[in-house]
């Protein structure tokens, strides 16, 4: 018997749901009350796949719709909720009581704190940290009797948005940049960048920024 074989198999617990066509990988753990693969409205039961990959640890009352693909290593806090057709990389987590929309691009080693709330068609690059109570928006206007146009978010690689930022739709949010808690961005941020207010404006660049020995806060390299 090979390493592989021996690996455990995963732990879905008796008060977990489990749809057909859900391919979860080995050595998972699903904790109870969470609803695996269910199928999203418009659909019929069994046209999506879901994809979850080894050493899933998905935590109470977290709900994940049909049609998605998720890498090795995800882990989730309680009563998280992820619409269907999402790619999320390897090494990602997602904290309690956060959404993420359906259609949604997530890279690797990416971790959303708790209550955020992520938006149809975001992309999110490798790297990046979206701290608690963060919104990523897609579109300018409510919703009304007709669907709106989509002008979707992207955040890219080791970006860090700090606390209850509200990053407004159409916009993009450049490797590296630290958005300040708080903040709401109305504009895109370049690379590097200290942007922090009501609306954000730069205010520095983070290669600069320095602790109290001196040293840089941020290592770019």
């Amino acid at each position: 018997m090979d390493a592989y074989e021996e690996m455990p198999t995963s732990e879905v617990s008796i008060d977990a749901r489990v749809y057909p066509r859900v391919n979860l990988g080995r050595n998972c753990k699903v904790e109870e009350f969470c609803i695996i693969g269910k199928t999203p409205r418009g659909k019929k039961p069994g046209d999506l796949e879901t994809y979850i990959g080894d050493r899933a640890l998905i935590r109470s009352g977290t709900k994940i719709y049909a049609g998605n693909i998720i890498g090795f290593d995800f882990q989730t806090g309680d009563d998280v909720r992820i619409r269907e057709n999402n790619t999320i990389g390897r090494r990602v987590s997602v904290g309690a009581g956060s959404e993420i929309a359906f259609r949604v691009l997530i890279g690797n080693d990416v971790r959303i704190h708790s209550d955020c709330h992520i938006f149809e068609e975001t992309v999110i690059e490798n790297g990046v940290t979206l701290n608690p109570g963060v919104y990523v928006l897609n579109t300018k206007y409510p919703y009304t009797g007709n669907f709106p146009v989509i002008e979707p978010v992207r955040i890219k690689e080791n970006a860090r948005i700090g606390a209850r930022v509200t990053l407004g739709s159409d916009i993009i949010i450049g490797r590296w940049a630290l958005i300040g808690a708080g903040s709401l961005v109305t504009k895109s941020i370049p690379d590097y960048a200290l942007a922090y207010g009501h609306p954000a404006t730069v205010r520095g660049d983070i290669r600069e920024l320095r602790d109290k020995r001196g040293e840089p806060i941020y290592r770019t390299n």
